[in-house]
Parts: structure tokens; sequence; C-alpha cells
């Protein structure tokens, strides 16, 4: 286990290579794309990326224990650059998961993550990879679904786009959506409509039928969300008396 100067090295390396990438145009313009309040340096999203790349070659020797324990850091922050770096490095340790980083996860969305960029980041890509290694946590996501806290109702979706694309979970996906059917958060609408749009991809008849058979009671957005990638034949039929 590392110690708290490690840490708080490591921070300060990341936080001075952030502090000296910051460009105006993206510090006056990031907060137009969320609703709530951002903390944010105003780092292009290619340009932190580059950076947290840099940075997690540095460690090669880190374990996943040390590992998160630098997410961690990044996490209580409270920047969006930071969780987006923070999210890469957990995806960074992908192959060393196990059933309890669920749980590590599950932690960092209740604590952590306050907006639709930092949930998606964290769940398209650690999360869903997770999910993929140890299906049976899929049941999980059904608790995230009726969750008070908006993100993890998003990312109950969210966390499924990865492995909704690749054909997988579809009983799921139709379950989750069920749950989110009628929630009122834009938001959580976008995140299921998503999700059933990566479906249709490997799933289209079946995602089809699901979401026409809905249309009296699923909200718009999620409504044309789902049903983006089908064919303009398919979609012209389905909106009729939507």
């Amino acid at each position: 286990m590392m110690s708290n100067q490690a840490v708080n090295q490591m921070m300060a390396q990341v936080r001075a290579a952030l502090k000296q990438s910051i460009e105006e145009k993206t510090r006056q313009n990031s907060q137009r794309f969320f609703k709530e309040e951002i903390r944010f340096y105003g780092v292009p999203v290619p340009q932190v990326n580059r950076i947290a790349k840099k940075y997690f070659a540095l460690m090669p020797q880190a374990s996943k224990t040390d590992v998160f324990a630098y997410c961690e850091a990044l996490w209580q922050s409270g920047y969006i650059e930071e969780s987006f770096i923070a999210c890469q490095w957990a995806y960074e340790m992908r192959g060393t998961y196990e059933l309890a980083d669920m749980d590590v996860f599950d932690g960092w969305l209740d604590a952590y993550v306050n907006n639709w960029a930092s949930c998606d980041t964290l769940c398209n890509h650690a999360v869903g990879d997770l999910l993929m290694m140890y299906p049976a946590c899929v049941v999980r996501l059904k608790d995230w679904a009726m969750s008070a806290n908006r993100w993890k109702r998003r990312a109950a979706a969210v966390s499924l786009i990865i492995p909704a694309r690749k054909g997988l979970f579809l009983p799921e996906i139709f379950e989750l959506a069920d749950l989110l059917l009628s929630d009122q958060d834009d938001l959580v609408q976008k995140g299921y409509g998503w999700m059933l749009k990566a479906a249709s991809e490997a799933h289209q008849q079946a995602v089809y039928d699901f979401v026409v058979a809905r249309k009296q009671t699923m909200p718009r957005t999620a409504f044309r969300y789902a049903l983006e990638k089908m064919p303009a034949a398919l979609r012209a039929q389905a909106m009729k008396k939507a």
C-alpha cells in the first residue's frame, strides 16, 4: 500500500499538467453543456486523455489498490477533468477486476458523480467491462434504477451501452427500461433511450417491438432516442400516432 505522500506527489503532478493545459475558450464554454454547476479547469477532453495516459504510464508497477487510491483522490477534488482521469485509470485496470470492484464503482457513483459526463465516462467503460466479466453483477443495476439518485438511475442504463452493442443482456435491458419507463428526469430518459438504441444494433426487431408496445407511455425523448438507429421506414411506422 502506497503512502499518502506518494498519492499527494502524483496528484500534484497531474494537477500541474492540467493547469498548464487550460484553454480560455474551453474554460468559457464548458458550463453550457450542463444544467448543474460544474467545477472545471477548462482543459479540452483530448488533452485530458493525453495527461491521463502520460501519468498512468509512470506507474507500471502500481497495483489495482494503488490505482484506485489515486482515483479516489482525483474524484475528491470535484473537478470534472480529474473525474475523467479517474475513470480512465480505473478502466486501465480492467484486466484485474474482481466482483468486489462493483462496490467501489457503486461508492464513486454515490459519493462523487454529479453530472452526466462523469457518469457516462465511468459507466460506459469501467462498469460496462466489469459487467461483461461478471454478468451476475447486472442485478445491481435494478437497485440503481430505483435509486433516488438521478445519476445512479442514469448509470443503470448507460452501464449497458457497450454490452448492448455486442448483443448482450437483452432481457435485463428490457427490464431496466420498464423500471425507468416513466422517469421524469430527461437525462434518465435519454440514458435508457440510448441503451435501447444500442441494443437495437444487434436486436432491431425485438427493440422495435418493445418500444412500439410502450409508445403511449414512454416519454417522447426516450422514444426518439430508442428509434434513432432504426431504418427510416421503421421509424416512420413507429412514429405514427406516437
